[in-house]
């Protein structure tokens, strides 16, 4: 996994994945891209450094642990929200401005019709073969964006 970390040129995608290790146990595949998802938001949404984020996951397993470390967002505070479809899919909102009765939201998926380009992946996701996490990574990391879609709409406070 450190040769493939090694690889990524964006210095602040390698201090999150710093942090994810530690509170996960290891950089799982749905921990990376809870990572990709995560970033995405925050460019569609503009999200900034400390603004407030509320998150529900469409799946408990490692894709969660991303938003608790890295954006604060638990159970416990009401900032996680886990409805557990098996999907690998999220959606993301900011906090409401005062007085504001609706925010705009984004809901990402990993979408099985953009996989397919990426056999190695595609298989891990469709559980058709064995694929290692850094195999999967590796693929994740080539794609980018390209493996998910995403709409934008309004979320009610």
């Amino acid at each position: 996994m450190d040769e493939i970390i090694e690889k990524i040129d964006d210095p602040d995608l390698k201090e999150e994945i710093k942090k994810i290790i530690p509170f996960h146990g290891y950089l799982s595949t749905g921990a990376f891209i809870g990572l990709q998802m995560l970033n995405l938001a925050r460019r569609l949404l503009d999200i900034k450094d400390g603004d407030r984020i509320f998150v529900t996951c469409e799946t408990r397993n490692c894709l969660p642990d991303t938003f608790q470390i890295l954006c604060g967002s638990t159970i416990g505070n009401k900032g996680l929200n886990i409805i557990n479809h098996g999907k690998m899919a999220v959606t993301i909102n900011k906090a409401a401005p005062p007085g504001e009765k609706t925010v705009q939201a984004v809901r990402i998926v990993l979408d099985p019709e953009k996989t397919i380009k990426y056999p190695i992946f595609h298989a891990w996701y469709m559980n058709e073969a064995k694929i290692s996490h850094e195999d999967a990574i590796n693929e994740l990391i080539k794609a980018d964006d390209d493996m998910y879609s995403w709409y934008l709409r309004y979320h009610r406070t």
